[in-house]
């Protein structure tokens, strides 16, 4: 066959808490000059409030705008959306899935790895969690879903930041840290981020786990900012005190575990282990990625999930000089750390 299959399109699931910025954020994907065609799936077009200059053509749920993106409500099946979308004419460069303020976002990324036909058409890229600096901690003690947002995000947009002080911001980044110390984390006012610090991170792509975050599983007690490159020179190293009592939060619900060893892993152990752990306690498990050295395995395996669900793959060789370690971060609710732990350690080939 001469026919080259058309790269799978990238699925962008933004989430975050009623009044954040997502809107802010949206209007500029659905409006500005960038070149891109992107496509817009959102709960209600009343929550987005569009301009009527900015569409051109619309038929009752997909609404065309003048920059070339579309926008398209989601009036019930989001598989099916999804289906309509890849069936039109002009590929996407990307696709944009707007969960509700209230939402959690598992249940929208789990269709990405359970759905064949989205599968074949498109790949979940990274969840985007839009934050309010002013109301975030709030919303951290009343709200559930804020906590699961924050907890399952691989991007966080710290939204409104020129409404706190300086101390409130140090504050409310601690408190996000402690539930989800790996995301990349962008300050901004109005929500202006750069589009490309959003879209297209690669952070499901299992070729990409580690090259995008290469401290992904830096440490285990938590002294590295995981993200200095991105404090604009901000070194807050979480265990200092700045004088107005920064202390770092462990979030007494969420955490996030992070196992690394040196010595090589039985794969015969580990896996059932793996699959028995998510089958177990995939509840609360959100989030779980690694990367593993087995016994006489010149090939790395790279893995990753979504509670229950979890895919992965041998990728490629362990290279010349790399340390072969074997590295996992779990982030969910009330892990049973001890149990992982001895679990992980028994995997090991004595």
């Amino acid at each position: 066959m001469s026919e080259v299959t058309s790269p799978k399109i990238p699925v962008t699931v933004l989430t975050g808490y009623l009044g954040a910025g997502k809107t802010t954020l949206l209007n500029r994907i659905l409006s500005e000059n960038h070149g891109k065609k992107y496509a817009v799936i959102v709960n209600e077009f009343g929550e987005i409030g569009i301009d009527n200059d900015l569409i051109i053509g619309a038929d009752e749920e997909v609404f065309e705008m003048n920059n070339g993106c579309i926008c398209c409500t989601v009036r019930g099946d989001l598989v099916r959306i999804m289906d309509g979308l890849m069936k039109r004419k002009g590929k996407f460069d990307a696709i944009i899935v707007e969960t509700t303020g209230l939402a959690d976002p598992a249940p929208v990324a789990q269709t990405f790895f359970v759905d064949e036909d989205v599968q074949k058409n498109a790949r979940l890229d990274a969840v985007v969690t839009v934050a309010d600096a002013k109301w975030l901690s709030d919303r951290l003690k009343d709200a559930p879903e804020a906590k699961n947002q924050i907890a399952f995000a691989d991007v966080i947009v710290l939204n409104k930041t020129d409404l706190v002080s300086k101390g409130e911001l140090a504050e409310v980044e601690a408190r996000i840290r402690g539930i989800n110390p790996y995301a990349k984390l962008h300050r901004t006012e109005r929500c202006s981020v750069a589009l490309a610090d959003v879209l297209d991170r690669g952070a499901f792509d299992l070729d990409r786990i580690l090259d995008i975050e290469p401290d992904f599983l830096e440490a285990d007690d938590h002294d590295h900012d995981h993200d200095h490159h991105h404090h604009h020179g901000h070194d807050h190293h979480h265990h200092h005190d700045h004088g107005h009592g920064l202390k770092h939060y462990h979030d007494e619900e969420m955490q996030s575990l992070a196992l690394k060893t040196d010595k090589p892993l039985d794969p015969n152990v580990f896996m059932p282990w793996l699959q028995n752990l998510v089958q177990v306690e995939g509840q609360k498990i959100l989030r779980s990625k690694g990367i593993l050295a087995f016994h006489n395995d010149d090939d790395r395996y790279v893995f990753q999930g979504v509670h229950m669900m979890l895919e992965g793959n041998h990728q490629r060789k362990w290279k010349e000089g790399e340390p072969r370690e074997s590295r996992l971060v779990f982030i969910g609710r009330e892990l049973p750390e001890q149990a992982i732990r001895e679990g992980f350690e028994s995997c090991i080939v004595s």
